[in-house]
């Protein structure tokens, strides 16, 4: 996503809403938008472009509150971290590099990351679309409990093989990839937090946009994207979402490459 910003907000932003538009036009009882970690204080493209759709789901939950009488579509918005074993998970990666002798990547010797198994996920995820929650355009944000070390876990998998960490198998570390942070947030500092009845389910209320004022923002980044206008992109993503800085993520490019 980083290095195809456009395909990003595409995805992330127009696909979203797209989604969310025909939910609300035809009556959906609820639509959960899965949103992710690297929303918060995003240098990320992925997570800027994340945080751009979790705000329109949040505007247009309360939109169609204000407007509607009787039936109305809810909009959930799920923010949770790392699920072990998906898709593009670290620990897939780490099994395919200790079969094949080592060694096991790790970023930076720093790096941690929320984690939670398949099933709580879908579990949770499920259960936050069933909770009765009286307030709009709140997001719900799933207990993760502490980081954990990256180079931990690398040095768990070595060890349940039946190996050495740093003797038998190598860890190495590469440097950080453009838009990465040592550690991701599940929450802004100035977003409060409230406890549901589900002890792993919490509800934080983040600033609330205008719908009116939102889409129009929304229809310009997509069209920058649809154009391919790669810089058009980055100056509006940063306006929608004052914490990203194309800075920070010029300076990890560069680093880089």
């Amino acid at each position: 996503v980083e290095l195809h910003p456009c395909e990003g907000v595409l995805t992330n932003v127009s696909g979203s809403k797209i989604v969310a538009d025909l939910c609300a036009s035809n009556n959906v009882d609820a639509m959960v938008f899965i949103s992710t970690d690297k929303a918060v204080n995003p240098t990320s493209v992925m997570g800027a472009t994340k945080r751009i759709a979790e705000s329109y789901c949040q505007a247009l939950d309360r939109q169609n509150f204000e407007n509607s009488s009787n039936h109305r579509c809810r909009f959930v918005t799920v923010r949770f971290g790392n699920v072990l074993g998906s898709t593009g998970s670290v620990v897939p990666l780490f099994e395919k590099q200790l079969a094949l002798g080592g060694p096991l990547t790790v970023t930076d010797p720093n790096m941690a990351r929320y984690f939670m198994t398949t099933r709580e996920a879908v579990e949770l995820v499920i259960q936050s679309a069933t909770l009765d929650n009286n307030k709009k355009g709140e997001i719900y944000v799933l207990e993760m409990g502490q980081p954990i070390a990256i180079t931990e876990i690398a040095e768990q998998l070595i060890r349940l093989a039946g190996l050495r960490p740093n003797k038998d198998i190598l860890i190495t570390y590469t440097g950080l990839r453009p838009g990465e942070k040592i550690q991701e947030e599940l929450h802004y500092k100035n977003e409060r937090f409230t406890k549901t009845k589900n002890k792993s389910i919490f509800i934080v209320k983040p600033k609330i946009e205008s719908f009116i004022k939102l889409s129009k923002s929304l229809n310009n980044l997509i069209d920058f994207a649809k154009n391919g206008k790669v810089e058009d992109c980055y100056k509006e993503m940063s306006n929608l979402v004052p914490e990203y800085k194309k800075n920070k993520v010029e300076n990890l490019q560069k680093k880089r490459f």
